[in-house]
């Protein structure tokens, strides 16, 4: 009977350089944060306002101004979520750092990593980079504020603006700002998120089908501004 063949030598142990951390990042990490608004961050949401304008084709009714969007969406007598509320999604390659945005009474700042394939080349970055941080820059917003529904007997968010600078789009980052508006709404009871899309959009209205929207066919915005509202004005 033949002897048994020697067992095989060990293999060898990789070099350490070889080794992979157990927590190794994958792709290309993207930190998120998306906090609430303040007034030192009108001059992003102006811009950024206006980039909306151009892709919405609309700039021939922009007229907004820092100094009126200062006085109107952060005057004294406003609240977050009981009058005009402003999430600023806020993007970093590294981890965000403690900040006064965490011990914010209203709202905590939520972060997420999100593992890409390839980096984002922003062309934009030093326009859109935050006072409080150089890593630190603006890639979209969500503004909205409440309304009501008489139908639920409940109070529910209207969102006005929903915007993702353009090399930020297509990676999940519009889907996170208006989930934090639609868990804010659960938290407080409400019965409703609503907002509107442009017809020709076909992009957003798959994107808003897919996250469970119903879009509405059979309603039409009826809208009174400019000298037609002016009319009013010394009407009796």
């Amino acid at each position: 009977m033949a002897a048994a063949a020697p067992p095989p030598p060990p293999t060898p142990a990789p070099e350490p350089a070889m080794i992979l951390p157990e927590k190794a990042p994958v792709g290309h990490p993207l930190f998120t944060r998306i906090r609430l608004a303040t007034v030192s961050d009108v001059p992003h949401i102006h811009k950024l306002i206006h980039q909306m304008a151009i892709f919405e084709r609309l700039t021939h009714l922009f007229s907004a101004t820092e100094s009126s969007l200062s006085s109107t969406l952060f005057s004294p007598s406003s609240h977050p979520f009981h009058s005009f509320t402003i999430f600023l999604l806020e993007t970093s390659s590294n981890p965000f750092t403690p900040s006064p945005f965490d011990s914010n009474p209203f709202y905590t700042p939520s972060l997420k990593v999100l593992n890409l394939d390839l980096p984002i080349h922003d062309p934009e970055r030093e326009t859109f980079k935050c006072q409080h941080d150089d890593d630190v820059c603006v890639a979209g917003f969500v503004l909205f504020f409440p309304n009501y529904s008489s139908f639920l007997g409940k109070p529910g968010f209207y969102v006005e603006d929903l915007f993702v600078r353009e090399c930020y789009r297509r990676k999940g980052l519009g889907r996170m700002l208006l989930s934090a508006v639609a868990k804010q709404a659960v938290k407080m009871g409400y019965g409703r998120v609503e907002w509107v899309v442009l017809d020709w959009n076909a992009n957003a209205i798959r994107f808003y089908e897919e996250m469970g929207a119903k879009v509405l066919q059979e309603w039409k915005i009826c809208r009174l501004t400019g000298e037609a509202l002016q009319a009013y004005g010394g009407s009796d």
